[in-house]
């Protein structure tokens, strides 16, 4: 497919009085309509057109849930044949031939040690109610009530999830430290880091003035999105995994941003070997339409009929759309094509920082991929023994650099601590040519952004 430069900006038009609509009239919360200031009309794989007659390279894919891109033609079939079909498009919880396609293809791509002896509870269609169901089914399976998260973990809104995620202004867990080469909570990174983290862990789970309750379950990411991309070393999620199992903690993957590909596996926990106890599902398994699911040990379906429910739960066209999407990836090697890929964008990233101090890391795993920006004049936040000094990172000019993506028809998103991680979440779908495309644009950003008086006066990392 080839690269379709950005057309010339339109006249004020329609679509600048649906943005001043939009201000007016929706809430204060809403997100990304903040950053990206378009009416998207039509897609088509990584294309958007807006209503202004721009088009854009799209590297937020929703978030993560377009593995295939914008309506992809084996999804638009897929949905079309349910619609076609007459069959009902609400139907609770019940069985249906879509949910059984969908359910079969699914069990089809997990690792087969887990699916040989799994269960699924389909859930509300946002991946935060599949969290909300781990919680409840490893608190049911264990007795217990305390929870074991991460930092810089994000697990959804819902008050149960968001208290499990970094950000959480009522803590009601135990957080321990989820390891980072550049900036170590140990001022270590690499291996000596990891390892460190994963010692502490222990201790704390065994000292019994530790303060820490006999845990329901431990949830992680094995690569954090919204904490800035950082991917869990395999050694250390083995470990993680060791110290659950000796414990008998319950371990809980989320890979509602990591599954179907994303990270050159088809499920992230793949790299390291690891087989959870629970997996959280959703985004990209939906094949862009709402659709979470949870999957798990059968030993731990203990809870009763009802425990964890929600109206939607029978979304037939998500289900049929993401048994299409989960095909698709699996029969057309997207995975490995996404390990392949990424590791060049990577490498290409990493290239830029000679020219660029502002570039303090570039980090990922296959097509999720983070480059945190920084102050390079600023002092140091801390010393790491591997890293030396990282400069603090510049939220102001990642904002900019990211308005100056959009300038050149590029959609890219924030994250991370500081929200000074340019995040690249592209479609699986990505050709060469537009992979080279995103690159050439994101660097003539940021020099652009450089350039520019982004800067606030005074001001420091914010979040």
């Amino acid at each position: 497919m080839a690269v379709t430069e950005p057309a010339p900006v339109a006249p004020p038009a329609a679509h600048e009085g649906i943005l001043r609509r939009q201000a007016l009239r929706e809430s204060a919360a809403r997100t990304y309509a903040r950053s990206l200031p378009i009416v998207p009309v039509r897609a088509r794989g990584m294309t958007i057109e807006g209503a202004d007659g721009r088009r854009y390279l799209d590297c937020l894919s929703g978030a993560g849930t377009l593995a295939l891109g914008h309506n992809h033609p084996v999804v638009l079939e897929a949905i079309r044949r349910v619609i076609d079909s007459g069959a009902p498009l609400h139907v609770l919880d019940l069985a249906t031939p879509v949910k059984d396609a969908f359910t079969t293809e699914l069990f089809a791509t997990l690792p087969r040690q887990f699916a040989d002896n799994a269960r699924i509870q389909f859930c509300g269609p946002a991946g935060t109610d599949a969290v909300e169901a781990a919680f409840k089914l490893v608190r049911a399976a264990t007795g217990r009530s305390e929870l074991l998260a991460f930092t810089g973990a994000y697990h959804g809104m819902t008050a149960g999830a968001l208290a499990a995620s970094g950000g959480a202004p009522d803590v009601r867990v135990t957080r321990l430290p989820f390891p980072q080469d550049y900036r170590c909570p140990f001022g270590e990174g690499g291996e000596r880091g990891a390892d460190i983290a994963a010692r502490w862990t222990e201790s704390l789970l065994d000292d019994p003035k530790g303060g820490v309750p006999a845990p329901a379950g431990m949830i992680l990411e094995p690569v954090q999105g919204e904490g800035g991309v950082n991917p869990a070393p395999d050694d250390w999620l083995r470990r993680m995994r060791e110290i659950t199992t000796s414990r008998s903690i319950p371990l809980i993957a989320d890979e509602v941003q990591t599954g179907v590909g994303r990270t050159g596996t088809f499920w992230a926990v793949e790299h390291s070997g690891i087989v959870p106890d629970v997996m959280v599902l959703s985004k990209a398994i939906g094949g862009s339409l709402p659709l979470a699911v949870i999957v798990y040990r059968s030993e731990l379906d203990v809870w009763q009929p009802g425990a964890h429910a929600g109206t939607f739960r029978g979304n037939q066209l998500a289900m049929a759309a993401g048994a299409a999407t989960l095909a698709h990836v699996r029969e057309n090697g997207l995975a490995d094509r996404a390990a392949t890929l990424g590791a060049r964008m990577l490498a290409s990233l990493r290239a830029l920082s000679a020219d660029h101090p502002s570039i303090g890391d570039v980090r990922g795993r296959g097509l999720m991929i983070g480059i945190e920006l920084v102050d390079p004049e600023a002092a140091p936040l801390a010393r790491t023994a591997e890293n030396g000094a990282p400069p603090p990172p510049d939220p102001a000019l990642a904002a900019a650099v990211q308005q100056e993506c959009l300038h050149r028809g590029l959609i890219v998103e924030l994250g991370g601590r500081h929200d000074a991680v340019v995040r690249l979440l592209p479609p699986l779908t990505l050709t060469d040519e537009q992979a080279t495309a995103v690159v050439d644009r994101l660097a003539d950003a940021l020099r652009a952004a450089e350039r520019s008086p982004y800067r606030r006066a005074a001001a420091g990392p914010t979040r």
